[in-house]
């Protein structure tokens, strides 16, 4: 699999380190219940299809990135920074 890094250009995924689903949102670890928390760092869906993913380019710009990949076939249909992605999730709660 190859993933096009925006600050790189294309590499191999063995350059990157995979996280997980970008989806979840830390919950305020003060401010929840502890179920809460267990919730967020041990259940996660594990769904066919196009998911939104957190990649490290370890080997390269050492910048996060969002990969939105089919888990079917591998194929690759967004990449941005991750920076990019909390900006706008940040945008969106505000309105």
């Amino acid at each position: 699999m190859r993933i096009r890094c925006p600050h790189c250009g294309e590499r191999d995924n063995g350059e990157f380190s995979y996280l997980g689903d970008a989806a979840p949102v830390r919950p305020d670890g003060l401010a929840v219940e502890a179920a809460a928390m267990h919730d967020y760092v041990y259940l996660r869906d594990n769904l066919a299809g196009e998911i939104r993913e957190l990649w490290y380019h370890a080997a390269g710009c050492r910048g996060w990135l969002v990969v939105t990949r089919d888990t079917r076939t591998h194929a690759i249909s967004d990449v941005s920074p991750a920076r990019d992605a909390a900006l706008a999730r940040r945008k969106g709660e505000a309105a």
